[in-house]
């Protein structure tokens, strides 16, 4: 089954639409192929690199994982239940797990 992917977040639409228009187009363009994705094949997959952030957790002790979205941007994400829920971006790469 395919990942669904949660857009919905304002912290995270308010970071992708500062970005410049080259990056913003670049997140579309993950978040387009994350769509096609199984979570097996996210899990694999070289480019977007998912990782557990060991360091933190979301408010309701939820885990949080670090994806590379753009050759400059990662994002802050979790899964919840078929979603791919979208938190943060950060075009600093250290900054996602701090």
């Amino acid at each position: 089954m395919r990942l669904r992917v949660d857009l919905n977040n304002p912290v995270f639409q308010s970071q992708w639409f500062g970005l410049e228009k080259e990056d913003r187009n670049a997140v579309l363009q993950s978040c387009i192929k994350l769509s096609t994705l199984t979570w097996e094949q996210l899990y694999r997959d070289r480019g977007f690199r998912w990782e557990l952030i060991h360091s933190r957790r979301a408010p309701d002790g939820s885990k949080l994982y670090s994806l590379r979205i753009t050759r400059k941007v990662r994002a802050v994400a979790r899964r919840t239940g078929d979603f791919l829920e979208f938190l943060t971006l950060h075009p600093d790469h250290d900054s996602a797990y701090e």
